[in-house]
């Protein structure tokens, strides 16, 4: 019986599944402009009431009867207020009836004026800043006289609004009243809104929730670096939770603080979920530049007794090979890190192998921000460097330092802004006899956005120079080449050095720029997530500045916003060399 009920049933379900689609009581044709005809035919009452079974003549002509006043309210949602609407009926024999709604919007309605009222601490408060709080929401507004009035755009603008009144010090803060007053035969709207900040929200102490091998004040409260009484600032926080999850010690951080808390000591929540103690990753790649490389790197997060970092890494390419150590302390109560890093290499630079060593102590801070790195450094190189010229040892000592200033848009995909970085050291070298020498560096990247649709130009120079006799024997590793995906395209990676008996080494004095034109490609009328790109690079390297000759790359290529940064993809010609060469490169770096 039971196996009778299991095919009786199967073939219940099976005639079901055959069963023809049922048949709608009318049909819908809508003739409009595009957005209205899109907007009617997804919204309309009558297309959800076709497909009721059983439906009457007098029932059909009832809705017939209540459409326009649909029509009106859905068009008013897109601006138009004074609309032209024609509804009809076709009766065919043997047939469903057709319902034809035919729509002449009318005249798009405009924002003719915008009323600001404010309420609470920020109508009030004498404070430049606030004023100019103030006057930023006003100005980012985006529904100004002008533009047209659609009901979509008016909650986009209110709610933005609310979010630039809340991104600073008013936490709490909301729209109290907001009006639009439509004249549908003049084609206006006069809007009105009324925010209330409320009163101004200080930052309290941390309440962290997650910590279990870590001190608070060493691995969260320096880090995240918020004072205690000042005011709210949503970018502070933001900034905050970057710096926790960048620090490697957490796999996830969530920062907030509670409207309902007390405003002048709101506390900030902090929930962490901590990182494994060790981590090992291997890794495999490929680049234009380095070809196949090999990578394997050990992290441990907390050594015994010192609380600093240790991070190992072995990698392997065709023109590197290093292995490596880094130390790297928590921020101390003025944010400062010590570091401590020493490398084993085997590197190809040009025509010339360098087995090196290399040992760095230094200090380095990052502003709250991100944006500016600042740090110094006692560097010791010591390098056994061999070509078909001979080979020799050379060493040095130097103390260095550097300062980086981002100002970019997105840290990831930029569009606008400018980066620029500056580095100075100065040394001895210590094979042989003592020789004073300096070394020097400045780089500078900048986009420069283009009218709307023609995308921006990328702008790039760098200029480095290290100074000394010239019988000074300068470790290669401190000296320069160029050429490759990053620096010259058109070229391959550091080909561009000094050239002595067809033997290419690195040089003492650098310098490169380069202009780029990207822009983004429409696809069905959108810019979609690929950009062309149109470039000419440019760089020299010589021991000598009048000796600069410069190799020239032009080329083309594409740009994808990949998820991880941009992808990019280009092949560049070498002015030069007189040969074509492929370049790939992920992601972006200042």
């Amino acid at each position: 019986m039971l196996a009778l009920a299991v095919a009786l049933t199967g073939c219940q379900t099976l005639q079901e599944e055959h069963k023809p689609p049922a048949k709608p009581a009318f049909a819908l044709e809508v003739e409009g402009p595009d957005d209205v005809r899109e907007l009617l035919q997804q919204h309309l009452e009558l297309q959800r009431f076709r497909e009721f079974q059983g439906l009457r003549d007098l029932e059909i002509n009832r809705l017939i009867g209540m459409a326009p006043d649909n029509i009106r309210e859905l068009l008013a949602t897109l601006g138009y207020f004074s609309p032209d609407i024609e509804i009809e009926r076709e009766n065919r024999p043997g047939q469903i009836p057709v319902v034809r709604v035919k729509v002449q919007p009318g005249p798009a309605t405009h924002v003719t004026d915008v009323e600001w009222r404010f309420q609470g601490d920020i109508a009030t408060n004498p404070d430049a800043d606030v004023a100019r709080q103030r006057t930023q929401i006003q100005r980012d507004w985006l529904l100004e006289p002008g533009k047209r009035f659609r009901q979509s755009d008016w909650a986009s603008a209110k709610t933005e609004a609310v979010r630039g009144l809340t991104a600073r010090r008013y936490l709490a803060g909301k729209l109290a009243d907001s009006q639009a007053d439509v004249d549908p035969f003049k084609q206006g709207a006069r809007l009105g809104l009324t925010l209330d900040s409320g009163p101004v929200y200080r930052f309290g102490g941390l309440q962290v929730q997650g910590l279990r091998r870590y001190d608070q004040t060493l691995m969260v409260e320096r880090f995240a670096r918020i004072e205690r009484g000042s005011e709210y600032d949503r970018d502070t926080l933001l900034a905050a939770q970057q710096r926790l999850a960048d620090s490697g010690y957490f796999d996830s951080v969530f920062l907030y603080v509670d409207p309902a808390s007390d405003p002048q000591d709101a506390p900030v929540q902090v929930q962490v979920s901590e990182a494994k103690m060790q981590k090992v990753v291997l890794g495999v790649g490929y680049s234009t530049d380095e070809r196949a490389r090999l990578s394997a790197q050990h992290t441990y997060l907390r050594i015994p007794g010192l609380d600093w970092k240790a991070t190992t890494k072995l990698s392997i390419s065709q023109e590197d090979r290093t292995a490596s150590i880094d130390l790297l302390s928590p921020p101390n109560e003025h944010y400062w890190r010590n570091s401590i890093s020493a490398a084993l290499s085997n590197t190809d630079y040009a025509d010339l192998n360098v087995k090196g060593q290399s040992f760095k102590v230094g200090r380095t801070r990052t502003s709250d921000d991100g944006h500016d790195d600042l740090s110094y450094f006692v560097q010791l190189e010591r390098n056994q460097e061999s070509s078909s010229l001979g080979s020799q040892l050379t060493s040095a000592t130097m103390l260095g330092g550097s300062w980086v200033r981002r100002r970019f848009d997105n840290d990831s995909f930029p569009t606008r802004g400018w980066g620029l970085g500056l580095d100075a050291g100065a040394g001895f070298t210590m094979s042989g006899k003592q020789y004073p020498f300096t070394r020097v560096g400045a780089r500078a990247l900048g986009f420069v956005p283009l009218p709307t649709g023609a995308g921006r130009i990328a702008l790039r120079a760098q200029g480095a120079a290290v100074t000394a006799r010239t019988e000074a024997p300068v470790p290669a590793s401190l000296k320069f080449l160029t050429g490759g995906d990053a620096t010259v395209r058109g070229y391959s990676y550091r080909s561009i050095g000094v050239t002595t008996d067809g033997v290419t080494v690195p040089g003492r004095y650098l310098a490169l720029g380069s202009i780029e034109w990207q822009r983004p490609i429409v696809l069905d009328g959108r810019p979609s997530a690929w950009e062309s790109l149109v470039f000419v690079d440019s760089g020299s390297v010589a021991d000598k500045p009048q000796n600069l000759s410069f190799s020239t790359g032009v080329g083309v290529g594409a740009r994808w916003r990949s998820p991880i940064g941009p992808f990019q993809i280009s092949t560049a010609y070498g002015l030069k060399d007189k040969k074509m060469r492929l370049h790939l490169a992920v992601g972006f770096v200042f």
